[in-house]
């Protein structure tokens, strides 16, 4: 049985910037707790605030180390700052190792930035199912920025773009990722492009052909955004404060037409439509445990219906 939670105090402590209420927040989120509902309903008139970053890029190309360097830049200007790190899941045990806090030791007794590991328990796109209400809980708690950052999956870590409203592309010289920036999708996701290890032999080629890419796109109009495509050491925080310019430069430019409430009812949209998908899919686990399914299956394959019909009733029963 759910332990009892006093969400009214629970919440009323994360507002307050309370790490321990913030965190307890953020595990009955990823524990889908039944008071979950009435944490949501707490938080909405105090979310909204936060600039979320997305952070997504291949493995090996200095997302931790970015992320790290990003959160010293922003401290400096003052800003309280949230960063939600996803980590693949075990297929096994559904453990991880969660070893961001690991590499960002620098923070870890800073009051104004809170760290979190999500496991992404499953959850393909470089993301963990629990990030958009996760989200919530560092916005209402205070965070000017959240840092969210994938899992580092590679060409099909793109649903991050409906969850941020700027999306960093992180690539390195030396590892192809001047090909794979053209594939995939990457190139429609990136708001700011930064080619981290600059120091390596490759990265002016490198920035060479993102640069081509992204002219080759239809990004011409003077309304349009055209992404920055900026050089970084990470491990060494030069270049990050032109990295910061160009998201500010990015979030001004989403103020000024619009863009960005645009993304985030959009972003509202996939969250509700997730919560639909998730209340039916619950159902569907339901109607699994009765014959429903079975007859209609049975029927399917001999012939008697077909797989649309077959759903249809499934609907009916649903609704």
């Amino acid at each position: 049985m759910a332990r009892q939670v006093d969400v009214p105090a629970l919440v009323e402590s994360a507002r307050k910037g309370a790490p321990r209420a913030v965190a307890r927040l953020i595990s009955l989120v990823e524990d889908a707790h039944p008071a979950l509902r009435e944490i949501m309903a707490a938080l909405a008139p105090h979310t909204g605030n936060a600039h979320v970053l997305g952070i997504t890029g291949s493995p090996g190309v200095g997302k931790s180390t970015s992320t790290n360097a990003l959160v010293t830049a922003l401290r400096k200007q003052g800003k309280r700052v949230g960063v939600l790190a996803v980590d693949p899941s075990s297929p096994f045990s559904g453990g991880a190792l969660l070893g961001d806090r690991v590499r960002m030791q620098d923070h870890a007794l800073d009051p104004e930035v809170y760290i979190r590991s999500l496991a992404s328990r499953g959850h393909l796109g470089g993301l963990s199912s629990a990030t958009p209400q996760a989200l919530r809980v560092l916005d209402a708690a205070g965070c000017d920025v959240i840092l969210v950052e994938t899992v580092g999956v590679g060409q099909s870590e793109v649903e991050i773009v409906g969850m941020a409203d700027t999306t960093l592309v992180l690539l390195a010289p030396g590892m192809g990722d001047g090909i794979q920036a053209a594939k995939a999708g990457i190139l429609e996701i990136g708001d700011v492009f930064v080619v981290n290890k600059a120091d390596r032999e490759g990265a002016d080629a490198t920035v060479r052909d993102i640069r081509h890419m992204i002219s080759l796109g239809d990004r011409t109009e003077p309304h349009l955004w055209r992404p920055p495509v900026l050089k970084t050491i990470a491990d060494r925080s030069e270049g990050i404060d032109e990295v910061l310019e160009g998201i500010e430069k990015h979030f001004a430019w989403m103020t000024e037409h619009g863009e960005l409430e645009r993304r985030r009812r959009a972003r509202a949209a996939d969250e509700i439509e997730a919560i639909v998908l998730g209340q039916l899919r619950a159902r569907m686990g339901d109607l699994r445990g009765g014959n429903a399914i079975d007859d209609l299956s049975a029927a399917v394959v001999a012939g008697e219906t077909d797989p649309f019909r077959a759903s249809d009733e499934i609907l009916a029963a649903l609704t």
